[in-house]
């Protein structure tokens, strides 16, 4: 049975952030809000997790993970940036953005685009993310909470909780944070080019 925390989307409370960090760091599967819908997420180390996420979501082997990060600093770590893209992302985040980059040696090969060996990374703009990020001091591994079949996120922590009480370690109600997914843009590619169309204001990637 997974545990249920309600925590406060503005002022999170500590000693919940910590239980929630303890979980992640044990080997356990996460349910958490961001600043455009509720992700999975767990501990980028943690193969068998990151296998149950893929069980959860139906995910072949193909599916794209990402890195959310606590800060521009943390993305370098796992992610090769150049000036130009550094100043990109710097005018973006933290904000509902996901952006593809040539993975460093310190992400874990499992983790990669197997043709491209990269990676998506992104800063959410939340309160709990910055929270957990911060006590965690490390990215958690995540990917959108949509089950199987459907065609959006799930919003709703008691329906979250009726479906996947016995398949996750803990869920995070964190109040309604939104449908639309991150706007994600391939910065492998020369200008940079939109994906996918969400939250974040996709202008300065679209064609004239």
């Amino acid at each position: 049975m997974a545990q249920f925390f309600q925590i406060h989307p503005e002022n999170p409370q500590i000693r919940l952030v910590r239980r929630t960090v303890e979980i992640l760091l044990e080997g356990g599967v996460v349910v958490y809000p961001t600043d455009s819908s509720y992700a999975l997420g767990c501990q980028i180390g943690e193969k068998s997790a990151m296998e149950r996420i893929r069980r959860i979501r139906r995910l072949d082997d193909k599916h794209n993970f990402t890195l959310v990060c606590r800060d521009l600093s943390e993305i370098t770590t796992y992610a090769k940036i150049d000036n130009q893209a550094f100043r990109l992302l710097k005018s973006l985040t933290p904000g509902p953005y996901t952006f593809i980059h040539e993975a460093t040696k310190q992400v874990p090969r499992r983790l990669l685009h197997p043709k491209r060996k990269a990676i998506g990374i992104r800063v959410p703009e939340h309160a709990i993310c910055h929270a957990l990020l911060t006590e965690l001091n490390q990215p958690i591994l995540s990917t959108t909470l949509i089950m199987p079949d459907d065609d959006q996120p799930l919003t709703d922590p008691y329906d979250m909780r009726e479906q996947l009480d016995k398949h996750v370690d803990l869920i995070i109600d964190g109040g309604f944070c939104g449908l639309e997914p991150t706007t994600v843009v391939d910065m492998t590619a020369d200008p940079p080019a939109l994906v996918r169309r969400g939250k974040g204001d996709a202008i300065l990637f679209e064609d004239d």
